[in-house]
């Protein structure tokens, strides 16, 4: 009969850090976890405990929303176009509805993390946050890119294929390192997933010339991993990302059902936020330094004092 040390730690129960928030949320949860979920329990086959919570729910529409989207993408878009019997309001629906549910798998992103701080989160919180966020912010944006490619009249197949390899493996990288290095309080190390996600999708929708398209889609690429920090979106910025991607949603609906001026305020859209993912890193980066400076300047006058 095997003997447990109940002081020792078994090996399967996860770190703070391995338990820390996906996307900014579960922070804060690692002693419940510690207290409520890894009990001594010798009747139970399974060390942890497989129930769902709430917030693994919505975790799961998420990579729903993703997985669809790519069902949409391969039906309503790229099948039609390598059979010639595409129809340019239908293959504008699909592409719309694609859109849509990445951006619907946003908002499951975004309320997973509020739910986990306020109810119980299951000890596979973590890990199903980041399958879930690579299914629709790695894979499904990446798979639009490469089926763009093959579509759009003035694209490069192959180009497309790498800019979109480019952007899987930057939401991948992300992701890992995002499990094992500690971020700032408040502050995310790179562009966070879904924002970079509805940013190439929106370079894609602006239908600019394919060079000028595929650059932008790899400085996306590139923003998701470099060190370059974005706010987390709690409190205010919350509200105001939730209403973004609500306004967003309309954007799409007005433009896959032809209105009056619906493709002129996509592009519009898409334009601010391509905007946006240059510019809040600026704010950022500001402030940073504005704190570093004001540091600076009280240190020297608590020794000059």
């Amino acid at each position: 009969m095997t003997v447990i040390d109940p002081d020792a730690q078994p090996a399967w129960v996860p770190t703070a850090d391995r338990t820390a928030e996906r996307s900014g949320e579960r922070d804060g949860f690692a002693d419940e976890f510690a207290d409520d979920d890894f009990h001594d329990d010798t009747d139970d086959e399974m060390p942890l405990s497989t129930r769902l919570s709430i917030a693994d729910t919505l975790t799961l529409g998420n990579a729903t929303c993703g997985f669809m989207a790519v069902y949409f993408t391969t039906t309503g878009v790229l099948i039609p176009h390598l059979t010639g019997s595409e129809d340019g309001g239908m293959a504008r629906h699909s592409a719309a509805t694609a859109v849509v549910l990445m951006l619907m798998a946003a908002v499951f992103d975004l309320f997973d993390g509020l739910v986990a701080r306020k109810l119980r989160s299951s000890a596979m919180g973590a890990e199903l946050d980041n399958l879930s966020d690579l299914i629709s912010f790695g894979l499904a944006p990446a798979y639009f890119v490469a089926v763009w490619g093959m579509v759009a009249n003035d694209a490069n197949q192959r180009v497309s294929v790498v800019a979109a390899v480019v952007v899987l493996l930057a939401v991948v990288l992300r992701l890992a390192r995002f499990s094992c290095v500690p971020m700032r309080n408040g502050m995310f190390q790179g562009m966070p997933g879904p924002f970079g996600a509805l940013t190439v999708i929106s370079i894609v929708l602006l239908e600019l010339p394919f060079v000028p398209t595929a650059l932008g889609i790899l400085g996306v690429a590139w923003l998701m991993v470099s060190r370059v920090e974005y706010p987390k979106p709690r409190g205010r910025l919350a509200v105001a990302m939730l209403s973004w991607i609500v306004l967003s949603m309309g954007l799409l609906a007005s433009w896959a059902f032809d209105a009056p001026g619906g493709e002129l305020l996509l592009q519009t859209g898409c334009a601010l936020q391509v905007v946006l993912g240059a510019v809040i890193p600026l704010f950022a980066t500001a402030r940073r330094v504005n704190t570093f400076r004001d540091n600076r300047r009280e240190a020297r006058a608590a020794a000059q004092g």
